[in-house]
């Protein structure tokens, strides 16, 4: 129990760690919201909306806890300033538990589902690469087998970078020569980790988003080969998402869940970001729960997504 209390608290220090900048910008402008101000009025709901979308909380989701505030201030006309961090904290709270999916407690499995596909997907840059590293080595180290793909086959550079994590992490890795069709190589992945009796698969594809209709057909064309090996493949599509780009990571959002049916994000690079207010935005407008968050640059800095740690930290 010592144990997983110091691991406990070291992951809890590290998320308060990468929410630093986030806090304070956050509160900083907070601070000026309520300068001079004894009661909770029209104007500091005005400013308090400039904050939020300035934080990177979106336009949709500022709205919603704005109109959620406001009520609460109609109830009590007295409503002091001093109450305005504990009101907002409760509305987030809110939010994010309306998100009916539940949280991981671990970088968890579901043991009838063998091998355990996992599709990952996002633009270039968000850090795609080094989550499906970063989440290969925790689920090795909860005893999985665990095989990648490499069919983001586009840029030989992104076939180079899943074989250093491979080899790091020391899991065996699929890969053709760049140019390589993606479906190829995603089915010579599940085969391979089928004949291993491999545990997980996590299929790396290519991070393009000029044109919405050719990457529907790709990952399209991706998933129904897979299906011809293991029929209820991916069990997981992964959106991986930039914090540090804001609205950005929401436009992302957006055309991927048009282009796939994305059913898990991850968000990386929170520790460099005053931009964590994200993660509220995306886990509100799209539905689709937030498993993983990025908060620093080592091997264990991938966390499992935890609402009510996420609101712990981003106000204490």
């Amino acid at each position: 129990m010592g144990i997983f209390n110091f691991f406990s608290k070291e992951k809890k220090k590290k998320l308060d760690k990468g929410l630093e900048k986030t806090k304070e910008s956050v509160f900083s402008k907070l601070a000026r919201v309520v300068v001079g101000k004894s009661k909770v009025d029209d104007e500091v709901l005005d400013n308090l909306e400039e904050v939020l979308i300035s934080s990177d909380v979106g336009v949709q989701t500022t709205v919603k806890i704005i109109e959620r505030i406001e009520e609460r201030v109609s109830k009590d006309k007295f409503l002091g300033t001093s109450e305005l961090n504990n009101l907002l904290r409760e509305e987030i709270a809110e939010l994010l538990a309306e998100n009916n999916s539940e949280d991981l407690k671990d970088f968890t499995i579901p043991a009838s589902q063998k091998p355990y596909v996992i599709m990952v997907v996002g633009v270039n840059g968000v850090g795609k690469t080094t989550t499906i590293g970063k989440l290969a080595y925790q689920l090795k180290k909860k005893g999985l087998n665990v095989v990648l793909g490499a069919a983001d086959t586009f840029r030989a550079a992104a076939i180079e970078q899943l074989e250093i994590w491979s080899q790091r992490v020391e899991v065996p890795i699929i890969k053709q020569k760049m140019g390589s069709d993606p479906a190829s190589v995603a089915f010579d992945t599940l085969q391979s980790a089928t004949t291993q009796g491999a545990d997980v698969v996590i299929i790396d594809t290519a991070g393009r988003l000029h044109n919405k209709v050719n990457l529907m057909n790709e990952l399209g064309k991706v998933k129904k080969v897979m299906q011809k090996i293991v029929p209820e493949a991916p069990h997981e599509v992964l959106l991986v998402l930039d914090a540090s780009t804001g609205q950005n990571a929401i436009e992302q959002a957006k055309q991927f869940t048009i282009a796939t049916e994305v059913n898990a994000l991850a968000l990386t690079k929170l520790d460099g970001t005053a931009k964590g207010g994200v993660v509220i935005g995306v886990s509100d407008q799209f539905k689709i729960p937030v498993k993983y968050i990025g908060v620093g640059e080592g091997i264990e800095d991938l966390q499992v997504f935890h609402k009510g740690e996420f609101v712990d930290s981003l106000f204490n």
